[in-house]
């Protein structure tokens, strides 16, 4: 298949991959060899946000980067919702159509339920997991909420997403600490994936399911006691004004006992971007930790 848009091949020379999905497809990223690790974007990003990760990784492990279902130059199926729910079902699809086994599953943002949907139901299937930025129970802090009903709640929050691609355009740049980072290209390659609105109702649909996505994030965080014997790297940006406090970071340790923590001054809500040779540090150190089935 053709690309949809364009990316500059010195950001993201990697080759793309299709998967079937209903009647739309997923577009993915497997790229190198070795112990297997999943990467899980959120909102509105798409395996571009681990370009600099993958580049650093590839001699030494395979790295599996999906684009979810309308993000990215991923195809939605018919009757598609864009929730969480409907998202980790899309990636536990690439779990099973790929064979992934014994993984280190990295995640941030919304990548953080999604991947921890499947993790706290496939424990086995997992070597460890690296932690950024994220959650994975309903939310309890006024920031989140309110963000939610900003975003993805009052009418203000639709027309901003759908007609000024909003999320993309202004949020993300707002979410990345380092302002030299933010480039044109990088901007431009967050804008592309959603170039009309009726494209750009996923990135409604993902802050307005902070609330109305409550019932399913409860049963994973009931079940988040699954995960306890699981080694984990956890990488916090402090600078993050996007509702994740370091509550939420303390709320992780205590969830993953078997951690090693990093905070990280110098880096927001896309960790990814701020510091992706911190990433690829955790990755690697979970690897070693976990060498041999022995941590």
């Amino acid at each position: 298949m053709d690309r949809p848009f364009a990316v500059d091949p010195a950001e993201y020379p990697f080759t793309d991959r299709w998967l079937p999905y209903r009647d739309g497809c997923m577009h993915y990223l497997d790229e190198g060899q070795g112990p297997t690790v999943l990467l899980l974007h959120g909102n509105p990003t798409w395996s571009y946000l681990y370009r600099n990760v993958i580049k650093e990784l590839s001699g030494e492990f395979r790295l599996v980067a999906p684009d979810y279902p309308g993000f990215g130059m991923s195809k939605a199926p018919s009757r598609y919702h864009y929730t969480p729910q409907e998202q980790s079902g899309a990636v536990q699809h690439l779990i099973e159509q790929l064979n992934l086994k014994d993984l280190i599953v990295v995640v941030q943002d919304w990548g953080g339920p999604i991947g921890l949907n499947y993790a706290v139901r496939h424990p086995a299937n997992l070597r460890g997991l690296v932690v950024m930025n994220t959650w994975a129970w309903p939310a309890r802090i006024l920031p989140m909420k309110l963000f939610s009903l900003a975003m993805g709640g009052w009418p203000i929050g639709y027309w901003l997403q759908t007609r000024r691609n909003f999320f993309a355009s202004v949020l993300v740049p707002h979410g990345i600490h380092q302002a030299d980072k933010v480039t044109d290209r990088l901007r431009q390659a967050y804008t592309d994936p959603f170039p009309t609105p009726k494209s750009r109702i996923p990135t409604w649909v993902f802050p307005r399911q902070i609330r109305k996505a409550r019932a399913w994030l409860s049963e994973i965080e009931a079940k988040l006691s699954n995960i306890r014997d699981l080694p984990a790297q956890i990488l916090w940006g402090t600078k993050d004004s996007a509702g994740f406090p370091m509550k939420q970071m303390v709320k992780w340790q205590r969830h993953l006992p078997l951690h090693e923590t990093e905070v990280l001054d110098d880096a927001s809500h896309y960790v990814q971007e701020d510091r992706p040779d911190r990433v690829a540090a955790s990755v690697r150190r979970l690897a070693e930790r976990t060498r041999g089935g022995v941590f």
